[in-house]
């Protein structure tokens, strides 16, 4: 459980510190910067879920959204305690720094700051932030663990 701690930990301060670092210093009061042909640094706010979703619901939304993601992070901290596997632990504290990363950001801001945008040929993916990515990351992790060693007894 301890692993898994101390990379929540560690996802939850390189978001965080990410984004003021990119809102403060970065882009300083611009919309965007564009970087690459493909990649461009943006200041977006997400009030809704992944990809917007569900945004515009107002403060309410924002309490329901925050309530759910703790829900989520609780029962993966649940999950963590009882877990043997350290990848998995590695896993599951990059998606629950992650969470707590974007819980952070709506108590604090009332919104997700998102500032990774990619674009090619006039398509862009919805903009994303650090915590975001790990969270992904880290669900990845724990489907290919569970896929490539279904079988494997915990250590």
């Amino acid at each position: 459980m301890f692993l898994g701690i101390i990379v929540a930990v560690v996802v939850l301060a390189a978001d965080q510190l990410s984004k003021f670092w990119i809102l403060n210093h970065v882009l300083d009061g611009r919309p965007f910067i564009e970087i690459t042909s493909f990649f461009n640094i943006v200041q977006a706010w997400n009030t809704g879920v992944s990809f917007s979703m569900f945004s515009g619901s107002g403060a309410t939304g924002t309490i329901v959204l925050c309530l759910v993601a703790a829900a989520i992070v609780v029962s993966l901290l649940w999950w963590l305690y009882k877990e043997n596997i350290r990848l998995i632990q590695i896993g599951l504290g990059m998606i629950i720094g992650g969470a707590l990363g974007n819980i952070v950001d709506r108590v604090r801001l009332g919104a997700v700051f998102d500032f990774l945008d990619f674009h090619f040929a006039g398509h862009h993916w919805p903009a994303f932030n650090l915590a975001d990515s790990f969270i992904c990351i880290g669900a990845v992790i724990i489907i290919l663990q569970s896929l490539f060693t279904p079988n494997q007894k915990k250590r």
